[in-house]
């Protein structure tokens, strides 16, 4: 693995926050009043975007002028045109080309709510495009940076690919999430990531139990800082969220007319590490990340958040004890 240092800091203004998607994608967002197997059926929408969990943390801070490059490995005609929307979009990007094909997810929305997603397996990724990668990242990142290691690993690479990059990042100087799931997660978490933002599926694969209770996903989340992880960060869907670390908090962010939940946890970790790079309170950063993650449910498809789709006064935050149940979650959620 490459030692590249990065850039020198430019006083008085904030890092770049880099993000690595390591299997990036064009996402079609198809919408439908309800799906219907085996049935032929009319679409009321449809969009393109880009995406990959750390291309949408990108985009949604770029949409709020959070300063941030997004490194993505890109394939073919399908990685070209990736690009081509990241461009459009104003994302910053460092490509790493490889061989074969970008991958192309679909997503179905229902009516309400209730998505369907077909994720393609993405091409080979190698020992020696990881380097690449890594050494794109140590450009673009700055002293104290943000560096985001989001989604799936592609084929091709040992689960502890996160795990290896983490270490390295983290000897650079940079701090470092990871938002991933099973064994490269697992793995990653060993490695002492400064983040670490599980859903709560996730969460309970990583420990290996169901989590039934708020009292059930702290002590997960604790079972992961004993493991290597600073601080979690735990995206529970409707049930609002959980951040664990120096204190445990909870969240509420009610949505009422919830349009897609493709993109939203990626919006949320933007949210947050745009708070933070800002210098914000952790309890500030975990409200911020809880307005965008709740903005982006409001928005079609993997459309990321804009100022003016944010909406602050929705957002609940309060400490929280280890014995309350996950219904305590739900109060007042409409």
């Amino acid at each position: 693995m490459c030692a590249t240092t990065p850039q020198q800091r430019i006083p008085g203004r904030e890092p770049t926050i880099v993000t690595v998607t390591l299997n990036p994608s064009l996402d079609r967002t198809i919408e439908v009043v309800m799906l219907d197997r085996g049935s032929v059926q009319r679409v009321t929408t449809a969009r393109l975007d880009p995406g990959g969990k750390g291309v949408n943390v990108a985009r949604a801070l770029l949409a709020n002028d959070v300063a941030a490059r997004a490194v993505v490995p890109v394939a073919g005609r399908e990685g070209d045109q990736l690009i081509e929307l990241l461009e459009r979009e104003g994302v910053g990007v460092e490509i790493v080309r490889i061989h074969g094909r970008t991958r192309s997810n679909t997503a179905v929305v229902e009516a309400d709510g209730t998505v369907t997603k077909l994720n393609e397996p993405g091409p080979t990724l190698t020992d020696a495009d990881l380097d690449t990668v890594a050494g794109a990242v140590l450009s673009a990142a700055e002293p104290g940076s943000w560096v985001a290691l989001c989604g799936s690993l592609p084929p091709g690479l040992p689960v502890s690919a996160y795990a290896t990059l983490t270490q390295l990042f983290r000897a650079a100087g940079l701090r470092v999430v990871v938002d991933s799931s099973g064994a490269a997660f697992r793995a990653a978490i060993a490695a002492g990531p400064d983040l670490v933002k599980p859903n709560t599926e996730e969460l309970s694969e990583a420990v290996g139990r169901p989590l039934r209770t708020l009292g059930e996903i702290v002590d997960a989340a604790r079972e992961l800082q004993d493991a290597g992880a600073r601080t979690v960060l735990v995206s529970c869907g409707a049930d609002g969220a959980v951040l664990v670390g120096d204190e445990i908090m909870l969240g509420l962010s009610p949505v009422g007319d919830p349009r897609s939940s493709v993109g939203a946890g990626d919006a949320f970790l933007a949210g947050f590490l745009a708070a933070e790079g800002a210098g914000s309170s952790p309890s500030e950063s975990f409200a911020e990340a809880l307005a965008w993650g709740a903005a982006a449910v409001r928005l079609p498809g993997s459309r990321m958040p804009a100022p003016s789709d944010i909406d602050r006064s929705i957002v609940h935050v309060s400490a929280g004890s280890a014995h309350d149940r996950i219904a305590t979650l739900t109060e007042g959620r409409a």
